[in-house]
Formats: structure tokens, C-alpha cells, sequence
């Protein structure tokens, strides 16, 4: 299905871009001819420097001829040198110079067809000056910050181990109530004990707070649509629309110009979170590029590194007027070296792939493979959908169906989303923890991480038919994300006439059944202080004032914050909600045989995964009605119940009927 809102493609959405999106080629695409090219795996590519001097090295084979120009500035317009590369082997073109080049800036030039192309900086530039038009020459080790050499990120066992915090760099800081001095910089994940007005920690020492392993950072490579040298017109975007790939985002330095800034200003923000105890996902965009014609990639190989259809266009999967061709042996080398590149250089924990299955699952399964052999803690995990049709046949797609073919791979559950609060795409539906009946199955789908399970009956499935994952270290569970409207907005344009009191127990809810679920939870930041975006559902490139957290908030809505902080607890100090086979899963799971709406009761058995708890009983509520559920005897204590959760225990009960109020949870617990 298509879980994606088309973000920015057309010119007149890219605010100030640069590229634009034609839907011609060159020259008709001879697919045949493209993917006889032959491929190169090496590490060299684009500028290397060693004893010998600088080396130029540019895949291109389609080439008639390529140039190498050498700036002394990222804005002086005459070069300072102009360096003819040679045709090598692999389709390499090579030239290497003995000067002093350091600090300088080149771009490739390349003639096709007997053309002059325009100038680029390659698409493996990791040094760019303002807007990245231009590579630059740097000494790498002057971008690390002090004891780089040891840093590094939590390990982890299992990706089901593992709390996922998405977040923009912009929202999350800039707000004149988080207390942040670098607003909207990597730089504010470095403040140490920042206050909102009412004292409360906001930045870092909030993520610490809340407890959440990992942050999910959204894209932070140099993209289009965001004027670096005019960032004083407060333009924002989400950054899906890729530009280089290989070196940070210049507006979230303190100063674009300096091509030193970005990339030792990212490595101190992944060194303070790493030093905080949390790990750094990177959100990758391999899957299109903001232009076509004139992106990096179509100006040192043209052709190459896109899909097309039968008439010669460009296949648009992505809904924004291209889509990459992983399959061809060169861009899936380029998507596989790249983020390596990123673990290594910068000592990225984790990738979230946009449209993932856009790519093949042979990609995918490679990215993981060789991303373990640098960390085994690196995960990796994508949208398991596109948002068109696609060339790629169905069956070699990475999508959600597919994921038990692919290995160390996980994709997120649109089941359990829209079971729980409505369909995505229709702001007035409810779901399951909003009193709409009909979605008990699904929610049951989504708790078993869609494995098998003998009490599931997968017919009943909204989204799903079949148990498509073999382990929940495949499935990762959430309600919200930055696509669509936040939890706060869906549950205010859903149910109409309740009040905020009421959203706020349905919200506690609904991710109460995401983080007790198996499988890895992901949350939105901002919904543990109830944040909104003002009703609106596509806000990639809306003002601070719809997209900023309103730090004032987490005062304001103190008890929503205490659960959501409770109920990390509550997962990380169990590991019966973090089983890592499908076995386990349908051996410990046991559900009850509820005949209401809107109620779910199942029990967690057998000190599952080692847990010191022997059964732990779960009861969602979503109907507005009190409802009344039969616990069997014994020595139970409760620790979630009318809104509220404590694992340490909110009082003891023996069993009987229990009253679970409505929208609320009632967990409880016996050792014996």
C-alpha cells in the first residue's frame, strides 16, 4: 500500500532549491547498455590523498572524456587548475596531482555524447562548501573531536532491546522555551542541562529523562531545498530531497562556509549522545534525488543510476519524479559504501531507509551484512512500501511482505498504526484505543510482531493476510511519526467531543500497546509532552511556529510525560515485552477469549525471555465504557491501571473481577 505523502518534487515545493525535477533524459536510456557497465568496489573514489600526492578518481564508463577543476574558493569563478583525468580500468577515470591543494575545492566535469556537462562535485563528495556545489579538500583528522578514537555507541544485543526517538534537529531545539543556545544546530545536542522557563530539562538531559536508547535523527546528509548561505529567512524542511550523501547538512552548523564546521559539529553531537548513553540513527534517502538531470548522479554518469520505463521517462516510485536503481551493481555498491562510510567517519548506530522498498531486498540484505562486520549493535530498518508502481518486480522489492526474505532487516507495521488509531490517511477514522470496533485482530497482529501465532487469525487483518515477519527483530511498532498528522492531532480530529483529558488517556493508550508489544517501539518526539503540529498532517516545510516543540508543554502536561517515562522503564526492565523468536512469542503469548469490542486481554507466561516475572497480564480498554475483566486467582500486583503506571506497583489484588476504565490499561503481574 501507499503509506507515503509526496514531500517536495515539484520546483515550485523545494523553497529556494537549486534543481528541479524534468521528467526527459539526455538522451533515450539504453537499459541494456547500463547495466553491462562495469562496477567498482573500491574505497578511492572521488579525491584520496596520500605520500604520493592527490588522486582524482571518477566512475564514469559512459564517458568520453572527464576534467577535474581545482578551486582555490567555494565562489571564485575562474579554477585555479584544470586536470585532465584518463580512462583506467572498471570505468575509472584517474588523474593525480602533487600540489598543495589543501583547503582547496574541485568539481568533476564530464563530457557525454559530445557534451560538457555541468559541474558537480561527484556523488561521493564527503567535504562540500556552502550548498554543497563544490567538494572540498580538508584534513579529516582536524574534524575530530577530542578521544573521537574511543567513542562509540551502546551495544545492544537485539534490535527488540532497543526505543526509538525520531526527531528533527529544528523542532526539537528551537523553540525560545528549550533553553538552547544553538537552536536548530547539531550543537544543541551537546548543551548540557538546558531548562525550560519552568526548570524542567528539555535538549539532552530530557532524552536522558525519558530513557530512550536510540534517537532516530531525520535526514542530516546535505540536501537541496534549504539555502545554506540565507539562513536568516528561517527556511525549514524535513530534508528529504538528497543532494550529497556522503557530508552533513550545512544550515545545522554554526557556519555553512567553513566546510570544517558541519562535519566536526555532527561528530560532537554523536559524541555527547554517545556519551549520554544514546545511540544515533541516521534516516537515508538512497531511494531519489531532488533533481534528476542535473543531480550528481545524472552528471558523472547519466543514465546509470535511475530506473526508467519502456518509453525512455523516468519510473517514479518514490512520488517524487525518479526513483534510484539499486539493482544495477554500482548504485547498490554506492548505498552499501556509503552508509559504512557514515558508520566509520562519523559512528552511526543505526539507518532508518526511506521508501526502502524501493530497493531490493538482495541491497538491503548486503547493507546489513557488511554494516555488522564494522558493528555488530548497527541495525538497520525502512518503510516497507513505496509510493508507486515500480519496475523492480514485487517479489525482489523490499517491502514489508518481503522482509523474511531479506536478513537483518526491519520494517515498520502500518497494522499495528492503523489499528490502533485509525487509517493514516483519513483524520476523522478511529481505531482500536479511539472506540472504533473491528480492529481487535490487527492490534493482535501487531502484539505478536506478525509472526505466527495459533490464536491469531490473520484473515481478520486489515493491512496483512499473512504472518510476513519470522522474528520480531523484523517489525518495528509505532503509532506516529513525523508523516501525517502527530498522535495529538489525530486523536483531536478523530474524537470530536471528548476532551483533552479523555486524548490524553487514549494517546497513553495507544502507546502503552506499542511499547508492551514485541518488536521494537518507536515514538515521535514531542508526544510524551502531547505535542502538536496544529492539524497539520505534511509539515515538511512549515514555519517553526507548526513544527517546534513548546517546551512550556512538558509542565503543562506533567503526567503525560511521568507515564510516558514510566512506560520506558517498564519495557527496559522487562524482557518479556522483548522476546527475539517467533517460538517464543507463540509459546508465551496466551490470549483470552474476549467476545467485546474494543477489549484485548492476553497474558505474557512462562518468565518469559528470562523475565523475573512469571505472567504478566495485559488489558486494553479502547471504548469509552468501564469494563469489567476476570483475572484468576492469585498474588497479582498492579502496575498500570486508570491512566496511571508504576512498575514498582500501584497496589496488590488477588485475582477475581477487575474493573479496567475506559481508554486506559490495566497491567499486573505475578512471580508465583
Amino acid at each position: 500500500m501507499n503509506n507515503k505523502i509526496t514531500k517536495f518534487c515539484l520546483p515550485a515545493l523545494l523553497g529556494g532549491a537549486i534543481l528541479s525535477c524534468p521528467a526527459t533524459l539526455l538522451a533515450q536510456p539504453d537499459d541494456a547498455a547500463l547495466n553491462a557497465y562495469p562496477s567498482y568496489n573500491e574505497t578511492d573514489l572521488e579525491y584520496t590523498y596520500d605520500a604520493d600526492g592527490n588522486h582524482f578518481n571518477l566512475w564514469s564508463p559512459g564517458a568520453d572524456s572527464v576534467q577535474v577543476r581545482i578551486y582555490r574558493n567555494f565562489n571564485i569563478a575562474e579554477p585555479l587548475k584544470v586536470l585532465q583525468l584518463n580512462r583506467t580500468e572498471k570505468g575509472v577515470w584517474r588523474v593525480s596531482d602533487t600540489s598543495n591543494l589543501q583547503d582547496c575545492y574541485y568539481t568533476f566535469r564530464v563530457k557525454f555524447n559530445g557534451k560538457w556537462l555541468d559541474e558537480t562535485p561527484g556523488v561521493w563528495a564527503k567535504a562540500v562548501g556552502p550548498n554543497g556545489h563544490r567538494a572540498a579538500i580538508i584534513d579529516f583528522s582536524k574534524t575530530n573531536p577530542e578521544n573521537w578514537v574511543n567513542d562509540h555507541g551502546p551495544k545492544i544485543n537485539s534490535i527488540t532491546d532497543v526505543i526509538i526517538y525520531e526527531m528533527h534537529h529544528r523542532d526539537f531545539s528551537v523553540h525560545p522555551s528549550s533553553g538552547i543556545v544553538n537552536k536548530g544546530k547539531f550543537l544543541a545536542l551537546t548543551e548540557q542541562d538546558t531548562r525550560s522557563p519552568q526548570g524542567l530539562a528539555t535538549g539532552i538531559e530530557h532524552l536522558k529523562e525519558l530513557g530512550v536508547t536510540h534517537v532516530h535523527i531525520l535526514p542530516s546528509y546535505d540536501y537541496n531545498s534549504v539555502d545554506e548561505m540565507n539562513l536568516l529567512s528561517n527556511q525549514y524542511n524535513w530534508g528529504y530531497d538528497p543532494y550529497n550523501y556522503n557530508t552533513p547538512e550545512g544550515s545545522y552548523s554554526t557556519n555553512p562556509a567553513d566546510p570544517y564546521s558541519r562535519i566536526r559539529e555532527m561528530k560532537e553531537m554523536i559524541k555527547s549522545l554517545h556519551e549520554a548513553g544514546i545511540g544515533v540513527i541516521m534516516d537515508v534517502v538512497y531511494n531519489h534525488t531532488a533533481g534528476i538531470d542535473d543531480s550528481n548522479f545524472t552528471l558523472t554518469s547519466p543514465g546509470y543510476y535511475y530506473r526508467h520505463r519502456a518509453d525512455g521517462t523516468y519510473s517514479d516510485a518514490s512520488g517524487c519524479g525518479n526513483e534510484t536503481a539499486s539493482d544495477r551493481a554500482q548504485m547498490q555498491n554506492f548505498i552499501v559504501n556509503s552508509v559504512k562510510y557514515w558508520a566509520k567517519e562519523y559512528h552511526i548506530d543505526g539507518f532508518r531507509f526511506d521508501l526502502m522498498a524501493i530497493h531490493d531486498t538482495e541491497t538491503m540484505t548486503r547493507v546489513a551484512a557488511e554494516l555488522k562486520e564494522i558493528n555488530p549493535s548497527i541495525f538497520v530498518y525502512g518503510e516497507g512500501w513505496t509510493a508507486g508502481d515500480s519496475p523492480l518486480p514485487v517479489e525482489r522489492r523490499a517491502l514489508k511482505e518481503n522482509v523474511a526474505k531479506m536478513t537483518g532487516i526491519a520494517v515498520f507495521s502500518d497494522d499495528l498504526r492503523d489499528a490502533i488509531k485509525g487509517h493514516y490517511s483519513n483524520a476523522a477514522d478511529c481505531g482500536f484505543a479511539t472506540g472504533k470496533p473491528g480492529n481487535e485482530e490487527t492490534v493482535k497482529i501487531g502484539i505478536v510482531a506478525s509472526t505466527a501465532h495459533p490464536q491469531v487469525d490473520y484473515s481478520k487483518g486489515n493491512n496483512s493476510k499473512f504472518a510476513y515477519a519470522t522474528s520480531p527483530k523484523q517489525i518495528i511498532n509505532y503509532v506516529s511519526c513525523h508523516d501525517d498528522l502527530t498522535l495529538t492531532d489525530k486523536l483531536a480530529k478523530s474524537m470530536t467531543g471528548a476532551d483533552k483529558e479523555t486524548r490524553m488517556r487514549a494517546a497513553r493508550l495507544a502507546q502503552t500497546i506499542v511499547f508492551t508489544s514485541q518488536g521494537t517501539p518507536f515514538m515521535f518526539a514531542g508526544e510524551e509532552v502531547f505535542r502538536d503540529k496544529k492539524g497539520v498532517h505534511n509539515s515538511y516545510k512549515s514555519p517553526d511556529s507548526i513544527n517546534a516543540i513548546d517546551w512550556t508543554l512538558k509542565a503543562e502536561n506533567a503526567n503525560q510525560f511521568e507515564y510516558y517515562k514510566q512506560l520506558i522503564r517498564l519495557r527496559r526492565s522487562h524482557p518479556a515485552f522483548r522476546m527475539t523468536t517467533a517460538e517464543e512469542i507463540a509459546k508465551n503469548i496466551v490470549f483470552d477469549n474476549v467476545k467485546e469490542s474494543n477489549l484485548i486481554s492476553y497474558s505474557i507466561c512462562n518468565n518469559a525471555n528470562g523475565d523475573e516475572w512469571k505472567e504478566i497480564k495485559l488489558v486494553f480498554n479502547g471504548s469509552a465504557e468501564t469494563k469489567v475483566v476476570k483475572v484468576k486467582k492469585g498474588n497479582w500486583t498492579i502496575v498500570a491501571q486508570d491512566g496511571n503506571l508504576n512498575q514498582d506497583g500501584l497496589g496488590d489484588t488477588n485475582g477475581g473481577k477487575i474493573t479496567v476504565e475506559p481508554y486506559s490499561a490495566l497491567i499486573l503481574y505475578r512471580t508465583k
